[in-house]
């Protein structure tokens, strides 16, 4: 098939370097939020950056559409709303299209088929990329109806077919196993792509280039110089209109075991000997199994959990969780969880990851920070009393894509005075570009075929196995009052304590 763009014969073999494969797209869920805020905004400039070709098509599943011209003008309305104007709206019109049907129904099924194969006959190819856009309960019905269709297969020699399924990838470790089994009965490993949208963002990626192309970092990236590793990701929302999700989630399975853990597997992984998929993907998953999963009887010891009250987050009153629509007066669903990990192997043995994450908090931000030891011997202690105890390097994921180094430095003039001085890269300032929408790059790799930035069945199950005693525990202690945390605040007195008691405390972000 012909490329797109012309790419350096030395970056053969890495995939987001290729062109993506012409294909048919098939959306189940068109008419959800995802589909409208972030899918389809991120097609379209797929589509103008050159990466999805004129034979191209997209077809829309849902129940609310009635036919093209209405699930066309839903898509226009939501692209306008994005970032980039709909300049060439009209020839990314003609790629969309719409099969009213209920992904419920057996018998809808056959009708996709035939309309997939219908919309293929006007043009593409063979390649068919399904994507599960749909709450998880639907997920079972979906996949079981596309292997009996036998959608599951590629349609000839030399094409391809491929899936991508949102999280949460199951509840706990036993039913993401399940989930497993099911997908596994019916698409093999390489054709199915587990989206976790943070792993698309570029400062994530960024971690990668920065640990591994430039060599004076990697040889302090251990326990012999890091002391200990806090990763927070605080929401400055509520619950909003998810409450009845979120009563069945919680803090914990909504952001631990597949955003906050992917974040820390590439933190903590070790330099894979190639950038492909697999190998990646493996460092990753060795991660997760050098975590010794947390203990039922420490659970108290290692894991806090909080639920907000009233109170104010950017000068606007908030409701407490319980007194939101939706939620149950005595509901003990935590809104807050903290968590601390240590990972046991030669370079991370000793070293805690601090890891917390909420809602209603003074402010929207993802970070990590590396704190390092302090200096065997400070020869200025006494000329520098304001002076930082360790110096910190932080990666800031959102809202800015940023990595700063604190550093001391002296202060001009006589004396030895030292102060903390800040260098720092943003992504904005360095390439005169904003980073692209996560969903772009991953919905590229998945055409082009690379599997790097997404989650592997392995590594799923061994981070629910991590937390699978916290759920228990918190689920069966739920007769127990749950901390409170005013809501505009960075969590329970409890959370404060968990690094009071190991002689640290949380940034302050």
């Amino acid at each position: 098939m012909e490329n797109i763009h012309k790419f350096n014969p030395q970056h053969k073999g890495l995939e987001s370097e290729r062109k993506c494969d012409a294909s048919t797209l098939i959306i189940f869920g068109a008419s959800g939020n995802l589909t409208r805020k972030k899918l389809m905004p991120a097609l379209y400039n797929l589509y103008i950056d050159g990466y999805i070709k004129n034979d191209s098509k997209i077809i829309g599943v849902s129940r609310t559409y009635n036919d093209e011209n209405e699930f066309r003008d839903a898509m226009k309305k939501a692209i306008t709303e994005s970032e980039k104007e709909s300049k060439c709206w009209d020839e990314f019109s003609g790629m969309l299209y719409h099969v009213k049907a209920d992904t419920n129904d057996d018998s809808s099924y056959e009708s996709l088929k035939n309309e997939i194969i219908k919309v293929e006959k006007k043009g593409g190819c063979g390649n068919r990329l399904f994507y599960l856009a749909t709450p998880p309960e639907s997920f079972d019905k979906i996949i079981d109806n596309l292997g009996k269709h036998e959608l599951n297969l590629p349609k000839a020699e030399g094409c391809w077919t491929r899936i991508i399924i949102e999280k949460p990838f199951g509840r706990d470790l036993e039913s993401a196993r399940i989930l497993d089994k099911k997908i596994g009965r019916v698409f093999r490993e390489k054709q199915i792509y587990r989206i976790d949208h943070y792993l698309g963002k570029e400062t994530v990626q960024n971690l990668l280039a920065f640990r591994f192309g430039n060599s004076i970092f990697e040889p302090i990236w251990n326990r012999n110089y890091i002391d200990h590793i806090q990763i927070t990701a605080a929401e400055t929302i509520g619950v909003e209109d998810r409450a009845a999700y979120y009563e069945t989630a919680g803090a914990l399975r909504d952001m631990v075991p597949n955003h906050l853990f992917q974040l820390m597997s590439l933190i903590a992984m070790e330099p894979p000997v190639t950038f492909e998929a697999d190998i990646v993907r493996d460092e990753k998953s060795q991660v997760f199994h050098a975590i010794e999963p947390i203990k039922y009887e420490d659970v108290q010891k290692v894991a806090v959990r909080g639920q907000y009250s009233e109170g104010k987050v950017n000068n606007e009153n908030v409701t407490a969780y319980n007194g939101e629509p939706n939620v149950k007066p005595d509901s003990k669903t935590e809104t807050f969880a903290a968590l601390k990990i240590f990972i046991q192997n030669w370079r991370w043995a000793g070293v805690p990851f601090y890891i917390r994450t909420g809602k209603c908090m003074p402010k929207f931000v993802t970070d990590i920070t590396l704190f390092f030891k302090k200096t065997p011997h400070m020869i200025f202690r006494t000329l520098a009393k304001e002076i930082h105890d360790t110096n910190i390097l932080s990666i800031q994921i959102q809202p800015d894509e940023t990595i700063t180094l604190n550093f001391n430095a002296k202060i001009p003039g006589a004396g030895m005075q030292l102060k903390p001085v800040v260098m720092d890269f943003d992504y904005y300032s360095a390439f005169g570009t904003k980073a692209g929408n996560a969903y772009e790059r991953l919905l590229r790799d998945s055409l082009a075929g690379d599997q790097t930035l997404y989650s592997r069945r392995d590594g799923i199950e061994a981070a629910w196995a991590i937390i699978d005693n916290v759920l228990d525990y918190w689920e069966k202690e739920n007769t127990t009052e749950i901390p409170e945390y005013a809501a505009g605040t960075w969590g329970p007195q409890e959370a404060d304590e968990l690094m009071h008691k190991d002689g640290r405390r949380w940034k302050d972000l």
